[in-house]
């Protein structure tokens, strides 16, 4: 017989108005009219606390990270106006092709599609790490890669991957913004069948107790695995120290209150 799946999302953070979950990428947050069907965050998260709760903000299906939820609406129109007025601060894990500067600012307006209108856009970015392969790919003979923390000031539509593709440093697994030659060479030498962007962290200021929460969780099974086999593991571990997860207990009593 088959091992039982374990399907509990990890809670990094839980209070009486929120909590933050570890997305897996390849999961969306909520089902859409096109795929009822198909698993998502939201729910998982309500059968796992066992009552209703609210999305304050999205991811990307292929991104992975933090993402956060609200037991109540008010709670979420509260943290989601907080992401609206740019009160929280996100931080990004990403592997992108070639050796970007040690760090940098994208400030350029990307046009919303349903609308047709540009809007301000702006992506900092920080160099962690460096790597280059004696793999040759496209017309060159090896192979270069960056490891970066990136900051977004704002919250456009695939602004990331729309903005680093844009100054030609484009996300390894982006099939759509990204260069299929570095992605193949990704699936074949390292099984990395995804995008590398990753929710790592994100602090604000608690709308209910004044309270500067900071959350930080950089690694998933992928990126832990990359990071070690590119000599990147400690990089990482400077640039985000991890919160651990809430204790099973923890959880138990707060769901109880």
């Amino acid at each position: 017989m088959p091992e039982p799946v374990d399907w509990h999302l990890p809670v990094v953070y839980r209070d009486e108005q929120y909590v933050v979950v570890d997305k897996p990428s390849g999961m969306l947050v909520h089902r859409t009219a096109l795929d009822p069907e198909r698993d998502v965050a939201l729910q998982r998260v309500r059968d796992q606390l066992g009552r209703r709760v609210y999305p304050v903000h999205r991811l990307d299906r292929p991104t992975s990270g933090l993402l956060a939820f609200a037991l109540d609406p008010a709670a979420a129109e509260a943290l989601a106006e907080a992401f609206r007025q740019r009160g929280v601060e996100k931080r990004y894990l990403a592997v992108v092709r070639g050796w970007t500067p040690q760090d940098g600012e994208i400030d350029r307006p990307l046009r919303d599609k349903e609308r047709g209108v540009e809007q301000p856009a702006l992506t900092r970015y920080r160099r962690l790490a460096t790597v280059e392969l004696p793999i040759p790919v496209s017309r060159y003979p090896a192979a270069r890669y960056s490891l970066l923390e990136i900051r977004p000031a704002t919250g456009r539509h695939h602004q990331i991957r729309r903005h680093l593709s844009g100054i030609s440093h484009p996300l390894i697994g982006d099939t759509t913004h990204g260069k299929g030659a570095h992605n193949r060479l990704f699936r074949q030498h390292f099984d990395v069948h995804r995008l590398l962007l990753r929710a790592a962290g994100f602090a604000f200021i608690h709308p209910y107790n004044g309270r500067r929460i900071e959350l930080c969780r950089p690694w998933d099974e992928t990126f832990r695995a990359l990071c070690v086999a590119m000599g990147w593991a400690e990089s990482v571990q400077g640039a985000f120290p991890e919160s651990p997860p809430v204790a099973a207990q923890a959880i138990r009593q707060a769901v109880m209150r």
